[in-house]
């Protein structure tokens, strides 16, 4: 074998951090605090801030490997842990805000993390869970330009007291060593981010992602026919910052110099919408939850808001309903681009663009295979198998569990749990459902753990789903499996209406008759307020299960 003669120069985020300081040291950060207010810093600002963080860090005895946690909202500070904390040698841990106490702590505590990074709004959160986190060394309180005042008293503890720092005060006092003091060689597959999964199906577990993993998934999904991410644009990353590191929006931002603009903990429709106008958005990234709500609020309030610059909403992390798609394009001028992928995968895996191929299709046809989760990527490969584990046929028709493979797939556990989710000629078990078509698209007809077979005929959740809120007093709709004593399952929809609309079972079920076969069609429907969300936006169905396993019995 020949080998080449290129130099071995290794892919890591510390090229990113020195990259976006030497080329667009004027690019623009903007945040939004917690007051409402927006905090504006450019990239040589982050670039300095993550220099002096990574002494800071250096000097409390982190070291190459420590696990540094952020329970942090999306803004520049926390820009500033993804970039600097990695580029020292350390691993950034992303802890969610928004999962139990418990199960916080239970995260941190597995980790082993030494030093966390936490919200002054989220201190009385902290206080929760501290005491289950041992190896906690260090706390330092993210504040913005405000001193910490009463709740941080109120969480147990002031910030300048034994074991509490303040942000601003360290990266001052840490002063600006030269950087190549502070970040040493890496090789490319040294650890760079541990993200945990949101444990719906048993215990979180740790997913560890490598420099050279998010440097090529950054590549890749900056890629025109991926998400197509440039300089000129101004990236809105709705997706939390502590989920799947954002899609890696951060980094690819960083990567081509484009402007970052982040929402604090404001992720209300009217929030974001006026966020989109004030700062030019051109790309936007976020759960289908959050589009839903600003598809609603463009719909009643035609003309409010000047969103023109908005050229793409990337949306993932829950199939996407086809009539929300539409109804951006249609009426308002929107692409909406459904992508899909995993804590597991970094997360991109696959993207669903009308190839230039079957562009000459009908409207309808062309929206078919947009509402689908697309297919892969470039390095990520696809198959499906049957339960007994043979590879099905791409064939539109057969069913069977997505496995996927590539340089930014997990290939273990961290702590080595779940080694039940790997094959052994290395491919990684997804846990969805799905079909195949002949051009490669992927459709998710369920999570394994959701799809419902009554009388032995499997009925897709997300299918329904999908018909439901395409019914124009529908805004969102999950649908569920509950105990039936004949079928063994039957499906159930829970469904929340429009502001001022109603509509009745019959009309629901004559609705979706239209498309489904008669056993399809749910028993019972359940209007809801609002449907119960799991830590990263999904419709929280274990919940709508548990709260609603006998409807049908009373039928």
């Amino acid at each position: 074998m020949l080998t080449g003669r290129m130099m071995d120069f290794p892919l890591a985020i510390t090229h990113l951090l020195e990259r976006v300081n030497t080329f667009f040291p004027n690019v623009e950060v903007v945040s939004r605090r917690a007051d409402r207010s927006l905090a504006r810093i450019t990239y040589k600002d982050v670039y300095t801030r993550g220099v002096r963080l990574a002494a800071a860090l250096a000097k409390l005895g982190v070291g190459p490997g420590d696990r540094v946690a952020t329970l942090l909202w999306n803004h520049a500070p926390h820009l500033e842990s993804y970039l600097a904390v990695p580029a020292m040698g350390a691993v950034l841990h992303t802890l969610n805000l928004r999962l139990a106490p418990s199960e916080i702590g239970y995260i941190a505590n597995h980790a082993k993390d030494r030093v966390l990074l936490v919200d002054k709004t989220l201190l009385p959160l902290y206080a929760q869970f501290k005491g289950d986190v041992p190896s906690f060394e260090h706390v330092i309180v993210v504040n913005g330009d405000d001193p910490v005042g009463e709740k941080a008293s109120a969480a147990g503890g002031d910030p300048s007291g034994e074991g509490w720092l303040d942000y601003e005060s360290i990266l001052e006092s840490a002063g600006a060593p030269l950087p190549s003091s502070l970040f040493p060689a890496l090789d490319e597959n040294t650890a760079a981010m541990l993200c945990y999964t949101s444990g719906t199906t048993g215990k979180p577990k740790g997913v560890l992602y490598s420099h050279r993993s998010i440097v090529l998934h950054a590549l890749v999904a900056c890629m025109r026919d991926n998400l197509g991410i440039g300089e000129d644009d101004v990236v809105l990353p709705v997706v939390p910052m502590f989920h799947a590191s954002a899609w890696g929006l951060p980094y690819e931002a960083a990567m081509t110099g484009a402007k970052l603009v982040f929402p604090g903990p404001h992720l209300d429709p009217e929030s974001l919408l006026d966020l989109i106008e004030r700062e030019r958005v051109t790309l936007a990234g976020g759960v289908p939850t959050i589009w839903l709500g600003i598809l609603d609020r463009l719909d009643r309030e035609k003309g409010r808001w000047d969103i023109s610059s908005l050229r793409r909403m990337i949306v993932g992390g829950a199939a996407a309903p086809p009539a929300m798609i539409d109804g951006f394009a249609k009426r308002h001028g929107i692409e909406v681009l459904h992508a899909w992928g995993m804590t597991e995968m970094n997360p991109l895996g696959t993207i669903a663009r009308v190839k230039a191929g079957l562009r000459d299709r009908t409207d309808e046809a062309r929206l078919a295979y947009r509402c689908t989760q697309g297919y892969s990527v470039a390095f990520v490969e696809q198959r499906h198998v049957s339960d007994e584990g043979a590879v099905l046929p791409w064939d539109a028709t057969s069913m069977g569990e997505l496995e996927v493979r590539g340089p930014w797939v997990a290939a273990s556990y961290f702590g080595d749990e779940g080694g039940d989710r790997f094959t052994q000629d290395g491919w990684f078990k997804t846990g969805d459902v799905v079909k195949i078509c002949s051009e490669g698209y992927v459709r998710i007809c369920d999570r394994s753990k959701d799809v419902i077979k009554s009388g032995g005929e499997w009925i897709s959740s997300v299918a329904l789903e999908s018909a439901l809120m395409s019914h124009p007093a529908v805004l969102e709709a999950a649908v569920f499996a509950a105990y039936h004593p004949k079928w063994s399952e039957r499906p159930v929809a829970a469904v929340v209406f429009r502001e001022g609309m109603r509509a009745t079972d019959d009309e629901l079920g004559a609705h979706l008759a239209a498309t489904f076969p008669k056993y399809w069609l749910p028993d019972a429907y359940v209007e809801l307020a609002q449907i119960p969300r799991t830590s990263t936006g999904k419709f929280l169905k274990t919940k709508l299960r548990e709260d609603f396993a006998s409807v049908l019995e009373k039928r």
